[in-house]
């Protein structure tokens, strides 16, 4: 079980307020303080700094952070596994990205359920930074990502390199040629919400031609790719996506790429799990089960 003082620092690295931890832990400040007290003389380091009225992590205190969160993990998952015990059953909570969750899973999970059909599997969708809460709070076992992550906090094991495309409707009218990226910025966007893996990946390859979303003259925020892909077939904008996201409709002609000679963006698909989790090798395992890929074949 996490030592309490644990989950309290935990809980100040989330606020970065010793009186609002305070609040949400329902206990005093003096508490808290004390709490944070103990483990600076346990470790014999200092764990936060101020920087003016700004508190923040030392380098000592985010490496502890990063072990802590991966204790609780831990500690969450080893109180599932041993829920599940007595009934023989193998349980599995794992959290996938939009486009993983919708265009790389149902084929995979389709293969894994028919080899382990005995499994209790669950798997939820959503953004980037939503999954790696949910990692770091142990609600998940671990997630296949599309967006960025701090790869000194997880491991991981590359799943695939997909190529990001901007397309439109197929019979979508520009009012002038296009041949570069910024030929788009007098279209609509379309785009993901902040958080998507999807968006930050766009966001990124924009700021390294320094440009950025505000280049748009119109832009428009949806939370969902099915949405997104209808609203492009419908043309009313364009939108950037992976293009194994939208194989289908190009296939259809329901879409079509956008070629431009200075947007070539590949990114990567990333299995990861906390760092130093003490069930690494299973989820080794699983990488090569969901994938037929073994890991040390990439080494």
């Amino acid at each position: 079980m996490l030592d309490f003082r644990m989950k309290t620092f935990l809980k100040v690295c989330d606020c970065m307020n010793f009186t609002r931890a305070a609040e949400e832990l329902n206990i005093t400040q003096p508490a808290v303080s004390q709490h944070v007290r103990y483990l600076e003389k346990y470790y014999k380091v200092r764990l936060f700094a101020y920087e003016g009225k700004k508190l923040r992590l030392t380098e000592q205190g985010e490496m502890l952070r990063s072990a802590a969160l991966t204790m609780l993990h831990d500690e969450l998952s080893l109180k599932s596994r041993l829920a599940h015990l007595p009934g023989g059953k193998r349980e599995i909570r794992f959290g996938a990205t939009m486009t993983v969750g919708e265009v790389v899973m149902p084929k995979v999970l389709q293969d894994y359920l028919l080899a382990f059909p005995e499994v209790q599997l669950h798997m939820e969708v959503a953004n980037t930074q939503e999954l790696l809460k949910r990692l770091d709070t142990g609600k998940i076992d671990f997630a296949v990502v599309e967006g960025f992550f701090k790869k000194t906090e997880y491991d991981f094991l590359h799943y695939s390199t997909e190529k990001f495309v901007a397309v439109c409707g197929f019979s979508y009218y520009f009012q002038r040629k296009i041949e570069r990226l910024e030929d788009l910025f007098g279209e609509r966007l379309l785009l993901r919400e902040p958080g998507s893996g999807t968006r930050e990946v766009l966001e990124r390859f924009l700021d390294s031609q320094n440009y950025g979303l505000k280049d748009f003259e119109k832009t428009a925020e949806i939370g969902n790719l099915h949405t997104i892909k209808e609203l492009v077939k419908a043309g009313l904008g364009i939108t950037f996506l992976y293009e194994t996201a939208v194989k289908k409709e190009l296939k259809e002609g329901a879409l079509k790429l956008i070629n431009l000679k200075n947007c070539q963006i590949y990114h990567d698909f990333t299995f990861i799990w906390p760092r130093g989790s003490i069930y690494a090798e299973f989820y080794r395992n699983l990488f090569c089960q969901f994938t037929g890929i073994n890991p040390s074949e990439r080494l």
